[in-house]
């Protein structure tokens, strides 16, 4: 009989639980069971694989580099079952499926909302969710398989994640809605050298931020940053009580504060680029469906 056929699925659950705690009494507390019971799992499990998966020096338990493989690929694939359960379970509600969506938050303001309508006219049981997430976020929960889709902006994802760039938009200049500049009289930045300026936070996209930096090179100053945040709202905010001016997205506009203004800067060579990213081995069905809809 094949070693596969022996272990049960609680097996797993119990490695799992060893694995991230890296302590039995830990674990053991985690899953509600004995420690000595726990010991004895993990230890027949070794013997059912012929496997050595931890190393114990008294009170200090290491995961083997064979442990360490398939703590990260029982992870993996476990991820995978549930999701199949899940789907299991929506085809017997009635339902298509269910997508996890990750965005940026630009990407809410008009392209998501289009996006999912269409898709929901020739999908209407498919269920949504929603999740606002950095770009970092999004990858290492595309990867762990905690959401279907993301919207990122990136210029490179990890090897494996596959990406398609669906949107390519100019910046624009943020101000409080009585500065004395606007479009009529706007010729460069450098008219604004001397102001503090609120931006995203490096944190939210180090290509992002490289390529507002760029836009200042270019103008020939370095700006004074008094703020770095990852919401829009707190950047309007921020403007609307005169603490400064901001560059973002041209697609922030939609939905924007009515304290602050904004002038297109068409002129400047930088674009920023939205891309929707998915792991090509994530096996739910809806999401192929999507996938085909964005192409």
């Amino acid at each position: 009989m094949p070693v596969s056929n022996q272990i049960e699925l609680r097996h797993l659950h119990y490695f799992l639980a060893v694995a991230e705690e890296l302590h039995f009494r830990k674990a053991a507390d985690k899953l509600f069971i004995s420690q000595p019971g726990l010991s004895r799992q993990i230890k027949q499990l070794e013997e059912l694989l012929g496997i050595t998966l931890f190393e114990r020096h008294n009170r200090d338990v290491k995961l083997t580099k064979a442990g360490a493989y398939l703590h990260a690929e029982i992870s993996r694939n476990l991820s995978r079952l549930d999701g199949i359960f899940e789907h299991a379970k929506l085809l017997q509600d009635g339902k298509q499926g269910r997508l996890n969506f990750g965005y940026v938050g630009s990407a809410m303001q008009e392209l998501i909302p289009k996006l999912l309508l269409a898709f929901e006219e020739e999908h209407p049981n498919v269920i949504f969710s929603l999740k606002e997430m950095d770009n970092q976020s999004q990858i290492d929960s595309l990867i762990a398989h905690d959401i279907d889709i993301g919207f990122v902006r990136l210029e490179r994802v990890p090897r494996g994640l596959y990406f398609k760039q669906i949107l390519k938009e100019p910046f624009c200049l943020v101000l409080p809605k009585d500065h004395p500049l606007d479009s009529s009289n706007f010729k460069s930045l450098t008219q604004l050298k001397n102001e503090s300026f609120i931006l995203f936070d490096p944190k939210y996209s180090t290509s992002y931020y490289e390529k507002v930096m760029q836009i200042f090179d270019d103008s020939g100053f370095s700006p004074i940053v008094s703020h770095n945040t990852i919401h829009a709202d707190s950047i309007y905010s921020l403007i609307k009580n005169k603490f400064g001016v901001s560059i973002v997205p041209k697609s922030l506009q939609v939905g924007h504060d009515p304290g602050v203004k904004f002038i297109e800067l068409s002129k400047i060579p930088q674009r920023t680029v939205l891309s929707m990213v998915w792991d090509p081995s994530n096996m739910n069905p809806s999401l192929e469906h999507f996938i085909k809809l964005i192409k």
